[in-house]
């Protein structure tokens, strides 16, 4: 029996077995049966026949087990023994796909396909209620379906638009859709079959909508194609497409605009008819609308912008120019003239873009006209009284000259240049706008036809240099830059050498660069030798040494390592041959001076003027290049090497302090044993420091010997000077000074105060004085440590003891102990050894210093109390810094703020609270919640709530004494009210983020002293013209004052203040007339600075409440109450009207 023969009789129920075992050789490789081949070989009535099994099987097999219940019955086990095995009936299904799916390849025009229409209909309704993702069997029915639309044949629409929307489906669902958007689109056609308005639609419309959604859809190839093509699908899907895309403009990357730009222009373009127009109509001119109306501020703008910008681009072809005009006409001229200075920008830049907006059809003599009207628009632009529209017109007008020069008249041309180079670079009105002056020149730049006349104009602008806003003189650089870049003219005509080099030696890092850039070849040739680069050195020293400083510290940007390292070692050749030839340097050739630099020889050892800024120079060019040197050890060592040979003589020769400066400095740069004549001698210079000397006098040295790795000397140095000048007590003590007399006088606490200043204040040689361990860092601790009992005796004394050290010494070391305990701290890996000593000091001042704030009468107290004051705001302030950096943990929260609490209850605390209230936010800062989650709170929830607690308490106890002095001593009280202000303001930005107790007390605490104060005032008022609602802040009670101006700085606290005045209204704890009148009062400020108009009228709306209970007895009193009330409700009218 032939293979056809036998293939034939499997096809039928009896014998499924055969064919599923034939199907399962077509899908071996190895073996060589091929059902294609089979078919193929059959004639046409055998096919029939085939078909028609095929179809009876199918029939059979969908009747046992329906599709609806494959799923099912594999859950269940197949229980039921007449059911069919749902993986069996599934392979047969597959079989039977394949079989037709080999049938459709060899189908032949004439064949009488009804059976196999018969089982691609029964696959079809298979794949429509497939209920389970079996991935095979529904690509296999699908390209069934796909096949049987590309054939043309019966009922082929049924077919076609089941396989596009499935491959429309399949598309968002898959991770690499890229194949089956290249099936989607070819079958793009299908849709030429839908019924755009049917219901039984609308599922296919959404998915189509949601392509546009898909950036893979946006940037595909064939994904762009089906997009453009859903354009020419339907007229009315058009605008659908369209405000799809609006919607999604705002989450569209610049890239994924770009592609939609693209399939706008490719639709437009491929468009004819009434699709053309929809699309120019509701598409093209839409966009152009929004990208003039829509306001710059608008995440849509750009988008809108970029989309026209790229039909601009695409001027020149007579379709786009017609469309263009066409467009514009009923919307762009009127909006360049519109009220709204923002539409006329946006407009500006369109017209300018799109220049020449005209017809293609019309006249040479229509359109010559057109353009000299946009050229006259384009003039009257550039004087619009708006500066965004002139910065605007000036971009557009100098896009229009640089593309369209050689077209334009040589007249109009001249007038524009003038204008903009003479007029607007000089607009006193606006920086912007001579800032655009100088940015745009740069576009006319690139069109070489422009050079000649711009070098005539340019040179009027060389006082733009000077400009006082930044930007401008920014832009006016770049410009110079470009004119130096395209030759057009030579930059130092345009602006001249002297004034560079002054803005150089002065300007900010922005424009010094460019300045440097600019000169950097003049200055710096990297194609001559290196004896005329110091040529070029010295000239622009003696043209302006502070310019030569700035030039060098920037010239590394613009060239390699070696030819710094070249040029410092060829200085170091020309300060040489100073030397050698008792300082007559006649070297130095003139015969190249690039901008008029005029030098003749010169007498360096004379001027030593030039010699120290060729040492700053030095110094410069190496600190630039200290990085590549220590990468390259060779060129290191032998850089040291020549420096360390003349070292010596440098410091015997140029004496000169200014030389001295720069020649410590270079010795900092080298290991000491390179410099050795200097380096023994600087610890000997420290010590011989006078007390009172100024930084820059031992700074230096002290970088030196840090940089050298000498640290632990000079703390050793401190740390001795620091014992020896404690104050001895006993008789050993005595016989101890009389036998160390001599050393006793040369220890400088204060000089070894100021030293230790230094370390701790530049992080070079904070970091290396940290790096020499814990003993000798210990032991300076402990030494500073033991100067609080010195501190202790300025404060009990009643006179001055001479021998004792000075109180300013003893302070000082009071707090650098605190200092050095917090970086020691923060070292730390583990412990809290030195936060506890902070606590220590915490103890010290609670139990030694705050007896002396009691306010006793007599002499004592004068001199003590202000000193005790001085102390605990110094280490207040010390803690407030630890609390900033994050060192503080729970307990030395407690222990700060229970001093703060110790401070405020003596007399004389008042005098602290400038100091309390930055400790009182930091704590309170530390606690603000990151995580809003319920868990997060309830976690933190007992330990925070007892620390903000006392936060609020000692914040209450600091408002309570602020006014308990304000009525004691108004002007010393007020005075203590401005110098708290920074506190308050911190404090209270902290709390408002607080919507809980206790922290949120503080505005109830805030509130209810301004409440109390203007009461009290209100209580007084005596005659009915007194009545009157304040209008500022200044016109409130002193207190209320201040403490209203505070919390109006910020829209976030003046919303908590009024949250606050709203409670307590609701509550019902205000109720009296004199209170209401005070709130109203309140809120009256408030509602004059415009802030919080909803929790404004929450709080007045309260207040109506409560005031209308006083309405019955005082409307018609003429009583002081009476006139009370009239003004309270003429008030409240006056806010609740906003």
């Amino acid at each position: 029996m032939s293979k056809r023969e036998a293939f034939l009789d499997a096809a039928c129920k009896e014998n499924v077995e055969d064919f599923l075992h034939f199907i399962q050789l077509h899908k071996d490789k190895v073996e060589p049966f091929d059902v294609e081949e089979v078919v193929q070989e059959m004639p046409r009535d055998q096919r029939e026949t085939l078909w028609g099994r095929l179809a009876s099987l199918l029939q059979h097999f969908l009747q046992e087990l329906p599709p609806e219940r494959w799923e099912k019955g594999s859950e269940e086990g197949m229980e039921v023994e007449s059911a069919e095995d749902p993986k069996r009936v599934m392979a047969v299904v597959d079989g039977v796909t394949l079989v037709a799916l080999v049938s459709l390849k060899v189908l032949q025009d004439g064949d009488t396909y009804t059976a196999l229409f018969e089982i691609a209909h029964k696959l079809h309704v298979v794949l429509v209620s497939l209920p389970i993702p079996e991935a095979a069997l529904q690509l296999h029915i699908h390209t069934l379906c796909e096949t049987w639309w590309k054939k043309g044949l019966k009922e082929k629409e049924q077919f076609g638009r089941t396989a596009f929307l499935i491959s429309l489906q399949k598309s968002f669902i898959l991770k690499k859709p890229g194949v089956e958007i290249q099936r989607l689109w070819s079958l793009h056609d299908v849709l030429l079959s839908v019924d755009y308005s049917s219901e039984d639609n609308k599922d296919i419309i959404d998915l189509l909508l949601q392509c546009f959604h898909r950036p893979i859809y946006i940037k595909h190839d064939d994904g762009k194609r089906f997009l453009v093509f859903l354009f020419s699908w339907n007229v009315d899907f058009i605008w659908v497409i369209h405000g799809t895309i609006k919607n999604q403009l705002e989450f569209y990357s610049k890239t994924i605009t770009t592609h939609i730009t693209e399939i706008y222009f490719r639709a437009w373009k491929k468009a004819s008819g009434d699709f053309l127009e929809q699309i120019e109509s509701a598409c093209i001119q839409d966009i152009m609308q929004c990208a003039i109306f829509l306001q710059r501020a608008s995440p849509v703008h750009a988008k809108v912008r970029q989309i026209v910008s790229y039909f601009h681009t695409r001027k020149g072809c007579h379709k786009v120019d017609k469309m263009l005009c066409n467009l514009y006409r009923p919307i762009l001229w009127k909006a360049l003239s519109a009220p709204n200075f923002e539409v006329r920008a946006n407009a500006t830049l369109l017209f300018t873009e799109a220049f020449p907006v005209h017809d293609p059809d019309q006249s040479h003599e229509n359109i010559d006209e057109k353009i000299q009207r946009q050229l006259d628009t384009a003039m009257g632009l550039l004087e619009d009284p708006h500066p965004t529209v002139r910065s605007n017109a000036t971009l557009g007008v100098c896009k229009i000259l640089a593309k369209c020069w050689e077209l334009l008249p040589p007249i109009i041309i001249t007038d524009f240049l003038k204008k903009l180079v003479m007029e607007l670079s000089a607009d006193i009105s606006s920086p912007d706008v001579r800032c655009s002056v100088f940015k745009c020149l740069t576009i006319v730049l690139d069109n070489a036809l422009s050079h000649p006349l711009l070098e005539k104009l340019l040179p009027t602008l060389k006082y733009s240099l000077h400009d006082n806003s930044e930007k401008v003189r920014t832009a006016f650089l770049d410009m110079l830059i470009k004119v130096k870049a395209v030759r057009a003219a030579k930059f130092w005509d345009v602006c001249n050498m002297d004034h560079l080099l002054a803005r150089l030696a002065i300007d900010s890092q922005s424009v010094s660069k460019r300045i440097v850039d600019l000169l950097f070849k003049s200055f710096f040739p990297v194609n001559e030798s290196e004896r005329e680069w110091c040529c070029r050195c010295i000239t622009l020293i003696q043209m302006n040494p502070m310019a030569a400083r700035k030039f060098y510290q920037y010239a590394y940007k613009h060239t390699a390592p070696t030819n710094i390292i070249k040029l410092t070692l060829a200085i170091r050749r020309v300060l040489n041959s100073c030397i050698q030839t008792d300082c007559d340097l006649t070297e130095i050739d003139d015969s190249n001076k690039e901008n008029s630099a005029q030098a003749g020889p010169v007498m360096l050892g004379k001027d030593m003027a030039v010699v120290s800024s060729l040492l700053e120079v030095v110094v410069i060019l190496w600190r630039s290049v200290e990085k590549a040197l220590k990468q390259n050890e060779e060129a290191q060592k032998y850089t040291f090497a020549k420096f360390g040979n003349v070292m010596s003589k440098y410091f015997q020769a140029f004496e000169d302090e200014r030389c001295t400066v720069p020649l410590i400095q270079l010795a900092s740069y080298m290991p000491p044993a390179a410099v050795p004549t200097f380096s023994c001698g600087v610890l000997s210079r420290l010590k011989k420091t006078d007390p009172g000397a100024v930084p820059t006098q031992y700074s230096q040295l002290l970088d030196c010997m840090c940089s050298w790795g000498q640290a632990a000397d000079i703390l050793e140095l401190i740390t001795d000077w620091l014992t020896e000048a404690l104050p001895k007590q006993g008789e050993k003590a005595k016989a101890s000074r009389k036998v160390r007399i001599q050393e006793m006088v040369e220890a400088k606490p204060d000089v070894a105060l100021a030293y230790l200043e230094h370390l701790f204040s530049h992080t070079s040689t904070r970091e290396k004085g940290l790096a020499l361990g814990q003993r000798p860092l210990k032991q300076l601790h402990t030494v500073l440590g033991n100067w609080k009992s010195v501190l202790y005796t300025h404060l009990s004394s009643t006179t001055d003891d001479l021998r004792s050290p000075s109180l300013e010494t003893a302070l000082k070391a009071f707090m650098l102990h605190g200092r050095l305990g917090a970086h020691l701290q923060h070292n730390a890996s583990e412990g809290r050894d030195y936060l506890l000593s902070l606590e220590h000091m915490a103890v010290w001042v609670a139990e030694m210093v705050l007896p002396f704030l009691a306010n006793n009468d007599g002499e004592d107290s004068k001199k003590s109390e202000p000193l005790a004051a001085e102390i605990t705001e110094s280490y207040l302030t010390l803690c407030r810094d630890v609390l900033l950096v994050g060192l503080g943990d729970e307990t030395f929260k407690g222990q700060i703020l229970h001093l703060c609490s110790l401070v405020l209850l003596s007399e004389a605390g008042y005098l602290c609270i400038p100091a309390v209230l930055p400790i009182l936010k930091e704590v309170a800062g530390s606690y603000v919640p990151d995580d809003d989650s319920k868990q997060a709170r309830e976690n933190q929830e007992d330990h925070t709530t007892v620390i903000l607690g006392v936060v609020a308490n000692i914040f209450q106890k600091t408002i309570e004494l602020l006014a308990r002095h304000f009525r004691k001593e108004p002007e010393k009280g007020k005075q203590l009210c401005q110098s708290a202000v920074p506190g308050l303001t911190g404090f209270l930005q902290v709390a408002q983020t607080w919507d809980r107790a206790p922290l949120s007390g503080a505005f109830s605490t805030v509130f209810a002293v301004i409440l109390v104060e203007k009461r009290h005032l209100l209580q007084k008022i005596t005659h009915p013209e007194e009545v009157i609602t304040p209008e500022t802040v200044e016109d409130m009670p002193p207190l209320s004052s201040v403490l209203l101006s505070v919390i109006l700085k910020s829209p976030a606290v003046s919303r908590a203040f009024l949250t606050e005045v709203s409670s307590s209204l609701e509550s019902g704890a205000i109720s009296s007339l004199y209170e209401l009148a005070a709130v109203l009062h309140v809120l009256a400020v408030i509602k004059l600075t415009g802030q919080s108009k909803v929790g404004l009228k929450n709080a007045a709306r309260s207040v109506q409440q409560q005031l209308h209970k006083h309405a019955v007895t005082l409307s018609d009193s003429r009583d002081i109450q009476g006139f009370i009330f009239e003004s309270s409700v003429k008030t409240l009218k006056e806010i609740l009207d906003l």
